[in-house]
């Protein structure tokens, strides 16, 4: 495992992700990430399992100083108040006095960008999180951030995929010393079919998750995410630090992103993302 450093924050270059990840599957699953080996933990309030990953993360046996944990705060708590206790009811599900990585899940305009990161920068002086950042945000979003914040931003968290180029966000991110935090990388399960990463895979002896998530981890600054309720599964997500690809692979695996790439786009939430170049 490599660490990825971006504007003061040490992060995990893998991370266990949760979204859909029902409570049950959470107390099961995470623990044995953390024997595993994974030290980076990400979870959101609308994930609705925030209390599961405290309790997981609380009876691991790993101290808590040594697991990078990010939540996100969801878009109907974005006013000032209601953001205020939404941080408060999220310490106390997820057991800790602070959160490494504390993140707005999604843009809404109702609510002014200023307030939104006046908000972040706010618990981040009381000391309730360590660093803050956005996730879902446009390279023009994250400019305006940027120019609002007292504090830096150290990740957008977007989707990234090999049917994806988000060459954009992830220039602008350099820029600013931030980080990428790539989730959805199995693009839905469409890799597991894709004759190139099958092939890349068997020239490594390596799966295709492995694959992918090794030419995630692989780019400067971009972490990646990974997911999984099989215990399997997580051993094998985890042994992606003893291969490399080459250029070679990298630019194939590049080369698959395509005009119709983004799975996830919800309506009433989705900015006007950036057209690739």
């Amino acid at each position: 495992m490599h660490n990825v450093t971006a504007n003061g924050a040490t992060i995990p270059a893998l991370g266990f992700g949760t979204f859909r990840m029902p409570g049950e599957d959470v107390l099961r699953i995470v623990p044995h990430a953390l024997t595993v080996g994974f030290r980076h933990v990400d979870t959101a309030q609308v994930y609705g399992n925030e209390a599961e990953v405290g309790d997981a993360i609380a009876g691991s046996g790993i101290a808590r100083g040594d697991i990078f944990l990010t939540t996100k705060v969801w878009v109907e708590n974005y006013k000032h108040d209601a953001f205020m206790k939404s941080v408060e009811e999220s310490l106390k599900k997820l057991k800790t006095d602070y959160v490494d990585l504390l993140l707005l899940h999604w843009p809404k305009e109702a609510v002014t960008l200023a307030e939104q990161i006046g908000a972040l920068n706010e618990v981040r002086e009381a000391g309730k999180v360590r660093h803050i950042g956005v996730s879902n945000f446009t390279t023009q979003l994250m400019a305006d951030s940027i120019k609002l914040s007292a504090a830096p931003l150290v990740t957008n968290q977007i989707e990234y995929h090999p049917y994806l180029n988000q060459d954009p966000v992830i220039s602008a991110a350099k820029k600013a010393g931030m980080s990428v935090t790539g989730y959805f990388g199995m693009a839905d399960g469409k890799v597991f079919a894709d004759p190139l990463l099958k092939e890349i895979g068997a020239k490594h002896g390596k799966t295709v998750a492995q694959v992918v998530l090794r030419w995630l981890v692989q780019q400067q600054g971009v972490i990646a995410l990974s997911k999984t309720v099989g215990e399997a599964r997580v051993v094998e997500n985890f042994a992606i630090f003893d291969f490399e690809l080459s250029a070679d692979d990298m630019s194939a695996i590049r080369g698959l992103a395509r005009a119709d790439g983004r799975i996830v786009s919800p309506e009433g939430l989705a900015p006007v993302w950036d057209k690739a170049a």
